[in-house]
């Protein structure tokens, strides 16, 4: 009697850690409130399949609505288990999916879902609110319809592709995670000076309370943005730019340090007091800055932190440099003489040429240029049929210097710049509130992480508006996932005192303390769930997870039993 066995392999690498987290988040539960669906929606909520979606996206990389229905029904058992409830895979089609864009896409049930997610997560995962609130935008170009009143326009373009259509997103993230807990899509043209008001009162919405610190770039230091943060009693950190702070008054600041007359604090970085950790170095004074908003005068009392970082100094000069010498070197090609190459005259005909590269170098005051003729008119006499003639054997070179005066006060003004904040020196030390706004590369690493691995914002195949708003959206939670792994992590590492070793491929032994979650996923690649069907009995065998994956699950919390119950074995391990 011959056994009719099946046998099915379904690869589960690291969807029973994603779906687990995002289960966590309360993902599901939150957006099952917000996003209620009509009668006619059947299978998977909303919430659920919206859970499974976000673990695909994460895992594969990949946000394309029509890989996710291929994906999931090569997976159906291990998806079934994960969410303890039967998976179709008619649940991911694309018009499913869509369904959810479209849900997303609608602002106001977005907003209260966004809120209380921020509110839950900050209770679930103990996130301090004493901490900075980073504001920042980036575009997302595509190849698009430009419409006059669309979301898709032509602007100043961060991803240097002027050409193309683009939508603006602004984040807000809680340092020092770089948690994202408020996303604004906006059209591609705006101007990205207006955007930080809304997304400073949706932040105040949500936490409700005063006394939040807000950090941007100079974009963020419009005297109206200023004005509205400290009107609100809350409290704004960043530089400013020209048209808050000119040249002249700037200046004024440092030439009472040239001078001799004001001291100077050191900054040193976190590795400690020694010299050798010392980034920059400035002094702080108080103006009162006052403004009108709408009809009210505001009165407010202004830290300007005027700051030397070192480093940018060093580099400045090094740029400097270099720049000085390539163009001395561009100048003085004009008195090399060879065959094929025009050869200038007169002062008068060279001058345009050489004020042109300086004028492109912005080096007019730093290089001083001198004219020298040499030769003269030689007259010829009369030869066949040529007639008696002047020849011209006149030539201009030059000497190109540097202007040594001009180049000092460029060096010595190159690494200054000035922060302006609202915050006493109690609530914000000169010292971390520059501290603080070098932290800025969170923010762009998770536009990093948005518009590339893993979430792969860019290329974006979708067309319709309210999908693209949808989407992105989606991403900003996913991209809550990515943040909230890496934080658990390296805080219980802290906590522990250890090190994880094993995350880096061809150096098993190597250490480290700073884990990322996109390392953290790869290393449960290769996890497979095996189910042998024979006659009346069903064998489900499970990869054996190695101590990489035990002890990373621990780290954050995990029973074994999110991989286990794949099998049916509920059993902690001993």
């Amino acid at each position: 009697m011959e056994n009719n066995i099946k046998v099915i392999s379904e690869r589960v690498d690291d969807i029973p850690l994603l779906l687990a987290e995002i289960s966590r988040m309360g993902i599901a539960q939150i957006m099952d409130t917000h996003f209620p669906a009509h009668g006619n929606w059947g299978g998977l909520s909303l919430g659920a399949l919206s859970s499974i979606w976000l673990s695909h996206i994460l895992s594969e990389g990949d946000h394309r609505l029509n890989q996710v229905q291929d994906w999931a029904e090569h997976r159906l058992e291990s998806l079934s288990r994960c969410m303890e409830m039967s998976v179709r895979g008619l649940d991911f089609t694309d018009d499913r999916l869509g369904a959810i864009l479209d849900f997303l896409s609608k602002d106001d049930p977005w907003d209260a879902f966004e809120c209380e997610l921020t509110r839950r997560l900050l209770r679930v995962y103990d996130l301090s609110v004493e901490q900075s609130i980073r504001l920042d935008s980036t575009s997302a170009a595509g190849y698009w319809r430009v419409d006059e009143a669309g979301l898709f326009q032509l602007g100043h373009s961060k991803d240097h592709r002027p050409d193309l259509p683009q939508v603006k997103v602004m984040l807000s993230s809680l340092d020092p995670l770089g948690m994202p807990l408020c996303t604004d899509v906006v059209s591609g043209q705006q101007a990205d000076d207006p955007l930080y008001i809304p997304a400073i009162d949706k932040v105040q919405q949500t936490f409700q309370k005063k006394g939040l610190l807000f950090i941007g770039d100079t974009k963020m230091a419009a005297l109206g943005t200023r004005a509205h943060v400290a009107k609100h009693q809350d409290y704004y950190l960043c530089p400013l730019p020209k048209l808050q702070l000119s040249d002249t008054v700037l200046d004024g600041y440092l030439q009472t340090v040239w001078d001799g007359r004001q001291p100077l604090t050191p900054i040193y970085g976190d590795n400690g007091e020694a010299e050798k950790g010392k980034i920059a170095e400035g002094y702080q004074l108080l103006q009162t800055q006052t403004a009108e908003i709408e009809g009210e005068e505001i009165c407010w009392q202004e830290r300007r932190l005027v700051v030397r970082s070192l480093k940018l100094a060093e580099s400045g000069k090094a740029a400097l440099d270099k720049r000085l010498q390539e163009t001395q070197r561009k100048l003085l090609k004009f008195n090399e003489r060879q065959q094929g190459k025009k050869c200038y005259r007169s002062q008068e005909e060279l001058q345009p040429q050489v004020e042109k590269i300086l004028h492109n170098t912005h080096l007019q005051e730093l290089l001083i240029v001198e004219y020298h003729q040499q030769g003269n008119l030689r007259s010829l006499r009369k030869y066949k049929d040529k007639p008696e003639r002047l020849l011209d054997e006149r030539e201009v070179t030059i000497s190109v210097t540097i202007n040594q005066s001009a180049y000092e006060n460029t060096v010595q003004r190159l690494g200054w710049r000035v922060y302006a904040t609202n915050a006493d020196e109690n609530k914000l030390p000169f010292s971390r509130a520059i501290l603080a706004y070098r932290s800025e590369f969170l923010i762009e690493r998770n536009f990093g992480r948005l518009k590339g691995r893993p979430l792969s914002l860019r290329p974006m195949y979708l067309q319709t508006e309210e999908r693209i708003i949808g989407l992105i959206r989606l991403l900003s939670i996913a991209l809550r996932v990515l943040v909230l792994i890496e934080y658990q992590l390296r805080q219980q590492l802290e906590q522990q005192q250890i090190v994880l070793r094993g995350l880096y491929q061809g150096n098993p032994k190597r250490e480290t303390t700073t884990p990322t979650t996109e390392q953290v996923l790869k290393a449960f690649q290769y996890i497979t769930l095996t189910i042998i069907y024979q006659q009346q009995h069903v064998i489900y065998h499970l990869t054996e997870l190695n101590e990489l994956q035990n002890k990373i699950l621990e780290l954050l919390k995990f029973s074994i039993r999110i991989y286990s119950k794949l099998t049916g074995e509920f059993l902690e391990p001993g």
